[in-house]
């Protein structure tokens, strides 16, 4: 029997292994080859506007079919003119001719390559398009109220010839051509870059934010008072009331003349019945509204809001000027819930910029509310217990007190919004 020994076997055993070994030992690629092999796009950012003699540092970044991001080392070129590019840094540099280059500067490596588009322009010519606002916000069916501003590649301010033409891409509305003014549709969201102001191959765009419509606050038979008090209305001297006066349950009045009202006195009977009523109503929907920002702290001075509920747990102060932005749209609401007193300064201003009525801004106070000398008030109190104007604070709105007293000092005037 022929038999093999111990040391055969082994180099038998081994021998297969090394072949694999040498055979894989061959050709082992390269960490390039690697790459190249998986690469499929390129991709050349940014697209930019430059001015002639301007610099722009270019960017590749590779992907593979899959979208993984594959590390590359390309070649820079330019092949559609605009200017010059360093190869291997890809820092390109505007020529001396104006234009849109498209598609000019290259990437490649191996045999997948990248471009960008560059457009190039001289000085003081129009570059950028800038739309404002931006985001724009209105409810459903209100109107905003675009602009636009148009740059050279300096950044400078240049004329929009010929003038933007206005459109809307994305949806939410409508946009006049001409004018920039867009109206909203019926549909709430937020519609982005949906508003584009074009002129020659320029183009800006901007986004619009449509709300639903809050819904309407129940003032009822109230709009036409300037003043109802639950218990008293007294007025020192030199004031004028612009409306309607009620007094429920109580039944009197100080000061009247030498005070004067442009509208008609309803003490205790139906018709003040019906306004108390209807301030109760009113004064609870105010309440029942949802916080969208607590006030802290609690003097609202030196800021400018936008529309929105605003409240306070206790107090809250204006001591010298509040501004409220009605961001072009003349719907916009503004409400204070204030937990007890509202007080302001002396020559205190509620002011109202665009577009912002005082109509529409409430002032809810759970308990009493003090206007300093020489304030100019715009908005409605609806307060819980009673409302002072000192002497000569101003109102554009209302003075509606549910249990106790209106009192006004000298020269003091109440209109309606």
């Amino acid at each position: 029997m022929f038999t093999l020994s111990r040391t055969t076997l082994r180099l038998l055993a081994i021998a297969p292994v090394a072949v694999l070994i040498a055979v894989a030992c061959e050709h082992s690629p390269t960490s390039s080859e690697i790459a190249n092999a998986q690469l499929k796009t390129i991709t050349v950012t940014p697209n930019p506007t430059l001015q002639i003699g301007a610099t722009q540092s270019f960017v590749a970044v590779g992907k593979d079919a899959n979208g993984n991001v594959v590390a590359i080392t390309p070649t820079w070129s330019i092949v559609a003119g605009g200017g010059a590019i360093n190869s291997s840094s890809g820092l390109f540099t505007a020529g001396l001719t104006a234009g849109t280059f498209t598609s000019t500067v290259k990437a490649t490596s191996g045999s997948i390559s990248g471009f960008a588009t560059v457009i190039v322009t001289a000085p003081g010519v129009l570059a950028t398009i800038t739309v404002t606002p931006n985001p724009g916000g209105a409810i459903t069916n209100a109107t905003i109220q675009y602009t636009a501003v148009g740059k050279d590649a300096t950044g400078a301010v240049v004329p929009i010839t010929p003038a933007p033409t206005w459109s809307v891409v994305a949806g939410g509305g409508a946009i006049n051509g001409a004018s920039g003014l867009f109206t909203a549709g019926n549909t709430p969201g937020t519609f982005t870059n949906t508003v584009k102001a074009s002129s020659g191959g320029i183009s800006g765009f901007a986004t619009a934010i449509v709300t639903a419509a809050p819904l309407p606050i129940p003032i009822g038979s109230d709009s036409t008072y300037g003043i109802i008090a639950g218990s008293t209305v007294t007025c020192t001297t030199a004031g004028s009331i612009l409306a309607n006066v009620a007094v429920f349950p109580g039944s009197t009045t100080t000061g009247f003349p030498p005070c004067t009202i442009s509208g008609t006195f309803h003490l205790a009977d139906a018709v003040a019945d019906t306004a108390q009523q209807d301030l109760t109503t009113l004064y609870d929907a105010l309440v029942a509204l949802p916080c969208n920002t607590v006030v802290t702290p609690a003097d609202l001075s030196g800021r400018t809001l936008t529309p929105g509920v605003y409240c306070a747990a206790s107090s809250m102060a204006v001591t010298s000027v509040v501004t409220l932005d009605g961001g072009g749209d003349p719907n916009a609401r503004f409400v204070f819930q204030i937990g007890s007193t509202l007080t302001t300064g002396t020559s205190a201003n509620i002011a109202l910029i665009n577009g912002a009525q005082a109509k529409n801004v409430w002032w809810q106070v759970g308990s009493s509310a003090t206007l300093g000398t020489s304030t100019t008030f715009r908005g409605n109190i609806v307060a819980l217990t009673s409302i002072t104007l000192v002497d000569n604070a101003t109102m554009l709105g209302r003075a509606l007190a549910r249990n106790g007293a209106v009192t006004l000092g000298t020269g003091n005037t109440i209109t309606l919004p």
